[in-house]
């Protein structure tokens, strides 16, 4: 009799067991739900940079010497031709005089040899007339030519002498305009790397000169920034750009994409991994009162807009293989049944879970433009439609056909939130 007892006390057991586990398997999942909506979208390419002038100059010496005179100071605004420095200019000036006295001596010996050549025509007229006449010879005819060439060669000589004479005078006055440095163009000077006294160096075919000072013009500004390779293929010319520069906060700025870099960037991102970046030029549209180059800017490209296009939260789309695995039983994951099941050609799509009739259906989309939050749905959802949004651990593993509900209780907290 009591072994009959404990046999059906473990019947009992194994029966309660079997309606827990089958109760456990029909539990519909708690879930978040939303609606396929229409939003306006639009999809932007973030990078960071520094501002820097469109327009500006290095200033570096054009001879070597040392600065004798500044003229200016960082941060002093110049108009184009204003005196800048200048470097001693003795040696320069005493080179002018010198060949300009060169010069002079140059013209005197051209007039001295111009008028010994008139004088050996005159004679050799002299000595043709009187040849005419009978009264000189065939020999002073031969000498007064002779004369006259040697008196026309030494002309040209001296001619050749005085124009080399003033060519090394004109290139000692550009060498002494040299050591007095002006502005190139109107601006601000935002580095000054020198000071009186200091010696200026020129630059050689393999080595660059001083820069004295950098003159640059302010008034129009650009965003230099370093896109990611994965996204710079969604830049393009002329698309609309806010820039937000740290030295301004609550402010931003309108530009546009000006120019695209073609030589990447790499960049050691640790454990030989290198990150490569592209250069993209960002032309800001108005000037900004009090910039500095070389300021920390961040630029929102804008890539792609879309107006009132059917969207999904972003943590709405998932990844799955499809077609599904056929199940066993009622449990959640599913299994292959057969051999043939096996066989099917499976890959992983992205799609969105539809619930209909207390069930997530599976659907794959076709994603568009990329918005702050939501994802533009080209095809496979209809407007209206109520989806699975969250919460992330269960869309994880959700799977195709399983029983779901609604947790009303979180949906009415965010749309309280949201109001």
């Amino acid at each position: 009799m009591k072994k009959w007892l404990i046999i059906g006390a473990a019947v009992v057991v194994v029966a309660l067991i079997a309606v827990n586990m089958l109760k456990s398997s029909q539990k519909a999942l708690s879930v978040e739900a939303g609606e396929v909506a229409r939003k306006d979208l639009v999809e932007v390419v973030t990078a960071s940079g520094t501002l820097t002038p469109k327009r500006k100059v290095d200033v570096s010496a054009s001879t070597i010497g040392k600065v004798t005179r500044l003229a200016v100071r960082e941060g002093d605004r110049v108009e184009q031709g204003q005196l800048l420095l200048e470097i001693d200019p003795t040696e320069f000036r005493s080179v002018v005089d010198a060949l300009q006295a060169a010069v002079r001596t140059a013209r005197a010996n051209l007039d001295l040899a111009r008028a010994g050549r008139d004088k050996a025509k005159q004679d050799l007229e002299r000595a043709s007339s009187l040849f005419g006449s009978g009264l000189s010879s065939q020999e002073q005819i031969d000498a007064a030519e002779a004369s006259a060439r040697i008196e026309e060669a030494r002309t040209a000589s001296a001619e050749a002498t005085l124009r080399q004479t003033e060519a090394n005078l004109a290139k000692a006055r550009y060498d002494l305009d040299k050591v007095t440095i002006t502005s190139p163009m109107a601006g601000v000077v935002t580095r000054l790397n020198v000071e009186e006294g200091e010696n200026a160096i020129m630059g050689t075919l393999n080595n660059a000169g001083t820069v004295l000072l950098t003159v640059a013009d302010l008034a129009t500004m650009e965003a230099e920034v370093d896109v990611d390779e994965t996204e710079v293929v969604r830049v393009k010319l002329g698309q609309p750009v806010k820039v937000e520069v740290d030295a301004f906060p609550d402010t931003s700025f309108a530009g546009t994409v000006t120019e695209i870099g073609n030589s990447p960037i790499y960049t050691s991102t640790g454990q030989s991994q290198q990150a490569v970046d592209f250069k993209i030029t960002v032309t800001l549209d108005d000037p900004i009162v009090g910039v500095r180059p070389g300021l920390t800017a961040k630029a929102e490209i804008t890539v792609a807009d879309a107006k009132q296009v059917l969207s999904v939260p972003i943590g709405a789309v998932t990844v799955r293989e499809w077609p599904p695995l056929p199940k066993v039983g009622k449990g959640r994951r599913p299994r292959p049944t057969t051999a043939a099941a096996d066989t099917v050609k499976r890959e992983e799509v992205e799609g969105v879970f539809v619930i209909e009739g207390g069930k997530a259906l599976f659907k794959t989309v076709e994603i568009g433009v990329t918005g702050e939050e939501d994802f533009e749905i080209l095809s496979g959802l209809a407007d209206g439609q109520r989806i699975v949004t969250g919460p992330f651990r269960i869309l994880r593993d959700l799977q195709h056909e399983e029983a779901v509900k609604v947790d009303t209780k979180k949906k009415a907290a965010a749309e309280k939130k949201r109001d």
